[in-house]
């Protein structure tokens, strides 16, 4: 065998069913070992676009994905796919093609530092320079990619390691598990005790859940511990959805552009579980948190225990372990129900989300809402709904936010836009038994439009919704707010026959202008089995925010 028969033997081992990627010269010896050992490649037209789709797939199975690409710009183009997988704490491995180690430095063809562009996001990341070596690298990046908080590491593996003849015995061998995310790690008994004693004497207590209670499977524990004692949830927005329909204690989203209910500055206990402290809470600091808050924060990972800020309380272990041994030391008497400042908790919420649940928009014109209302009768255990960066995004998390299902999946935590096409057809490749619907806006869409027909050419039917507003939404109420309307610059977009772009790319194409075809449009495309574009021309702007107080 050659360097690259034994890195797919290696991917083969931890169980990966497919390796997303764009072609190039420097990636022939890998593509000819995947063909030889049956590794599907799954190519798109865009590095981003792989990177994004191996991000989404990782998220999504909470396991390794891999994505491939040829060296240098190719390997640039990917990393914007690894800053989201870094963001969001996805266990992608980026597989680099390099030019021929034995001419490094020379000048060669494409000379690059591949390894110092990709370390500052990565968790690991390395050039391999002896074929033999590369059970052992592999080994290695993938262990960083699945263990603690999950990310995003990179191997760049030149054209003769991958060529050359290589023997293996079988050293650092592994099996599908270690390729996934499976954080389990007890916590500490007096640690325990100790937020168990500050959850108990709080009058304002609230529930801040991260993506770490998704990785670790948490999601029953967590509904456990806000149902048995009333105590508010929020997750922060583009984080990982891990809250099950029918729960009571979801008061919504924080950190949006469109703002929130006013929860986190009241609270006297903040219950911090798999989540980072940044701008969605406040800093960590006044006037986002009361200034004698008392923090309990519980993180898999010794380093987010501090991160940003010292917590009072700091647990490491995994979310899931954590909330079942808090409710264990609560159950002995520790605690009552926070059943007013629950009450008065849900109406902030529903108060805050008014604008969007009142009374229903007007016919006409189309606006996103009524994209939004059209959706949500739709979202069940047999659907998976993924949601774009930008606009329409930031604010359909209002709209739909009586629950957060697991089976819904966003950009995650960078906000990028344009990610949704490409994680469409990676969840559809990982789900085909579950229908996949993306809503996206007319700016993010054009990142990747041409994707569609790697969808196509896949056989991945998808139903992409764009909601189009004709410009960079968010960055024109911005520019609006500050500058008035003159100020709206650099910000709008021209028309673009969506529906008849995705036909020329082999895609169904809709157009819909009414409020009362939108929902059986979405229906109709949803049963089809085939890739649709459904076009949907709205006014700008979105509902604003109601009280939060």
């Amino acid at each position: 065998m050659n360097g690259a028969d034994l890195l797919v033997a290696c991917l083969k081992d931890r169980g990966v069913e497919f390796v997303t990627t764009l072609s190039g010269n420097g990636m022939d010896p890998f593509y000819e070992a995947c063909r030889r050992a049956d590794l599907p490649l799954i190519d798109f037209r865009n590095e981003q676009a792989a990177a994004f789709a191996a991000d989404a797939v990782a998220r999504l199975d909470k396991k390794l994905a891999v994505c491939a690409v040829n060296a240098t710009v190719g390997h640039a183009n990917a990393l914007v796919g690894l800053v989201n997988a870094n963001f969001a704490g996805s266990p992608v491995l980026l597989i680099s093609g390099a030019a021929p180690h034995a001419q490094a430095d020379l000048g060669r063809f494409q000379d690059f530092d591949q390894v110092a562009m990709s370390a500052p996001i990565c968790k690991y990341a390395k050039t391999i320079d002896q074929a033999d070596r590369i059970p052992f690298y592999v080994h290695e990046a993938c262990s960083r990619a699945v263990s603690g908080r999950p990310g995003p590491v990179n191997l760049s593996i030149p054209a003769d390691i991958l060529n050359a003849e290589v023997t293996w015995n079988g050293e650092w061998g592994s099996t599908p598990a270690s390729a996934a995310v499976n954080p389990v790690a007890l916590p500490s008994a007096d640690r325990i005790a100790a937020a168990a004693e500050l959850i108990g004497a709080a009058e304002r207590p609230v529930i801040v859940a991260g993506s770490g209670i998704y990785f670790s499977g948490g999601e029953a524990a967590l509904a456990e511990l806000a149902s048995s004692y009333d105590i508010p949830v929020v997750v922060p927005i583009w984080d990982q959805g891990t809250i099950a329909k029918g729960n009571e204690q979801f008061v919504g989203f924080i950190g949006a552009a469109y703002g929130g209910p006013k929860l986190l500055p009241d609270a006297d206990v903040l219950i911090m579980l798999g989540a980072r402290v940044d701008y969605r809470v406040g800093f960590g600091q006044t006037p986002g948190l009361a200034p004698d808050v008392k923090i309990v924060r519980v993180d898999i990972d010794p380093n987010e225990l501090v991160q940003g800020r010292e917590p009072d309380v700091a647990i490491q272990a995994d979310p899931k372990s954590a909330i079942e041994a808090i409710i264990a030391a609560l159950g002995s008497g520790k605690a009552s129900r926070k059943s007013a400042w629950m009450t008065e908790a849900k109406r902030r919420w529903n108060s805050f989300r008014s604008p969007w649940t009142g009374e229903a928009p007007p016919a006409t014109p189309l606006t996103g809402q009524h994209i939004v209302r059209a959706i949500q009768p739709l979202l069940g255990d047999d659907l998976l709904f993924l949601i774009d960066g930008g606009n329409i995004g930031q604010w359909s998390h209002m709209a739909i936010g009586d629950h957060y299902s697991a089976n819904w999946m966003t950009c995650g935590p960078s906000g990028v836009v344009g990610w949704g096409i490409s994680g469409a057809i990676s969840a559809k490749l990982a789900h085909p038994e579950k229908s996949v619907l993306l809503l996206s806006g007319d700016g993010a869409v054009g990142f990747c439009l041409m994707e569609l027909e790697t969808a196509v050419r896949h056989n991945t039917p998808i139903v992409v919704i764009i909601a189009d507003d004709r410009e960079w939404g968010s960055v024109v109420t911005g520019q609006q707010r500050v500058y008035g309307q003159e100020g709206v610059v650099a910000s709008l977009l021209g028309p673009v026959a969506y529906d008849t772009v995705a036909e020329g790319l082999g895609a169904a194409g809709v157009r819909v202008t009414e409020a009362a075809d939108l929902q059986p449009a979405i229906e109709k495309a949803l049963k089809s089995g085939v890739t649709t574009l459904i076009h949907v021309p709205i006014t700008g702007g979105s509902p604003k925010g109601g009280d939060p107080i």
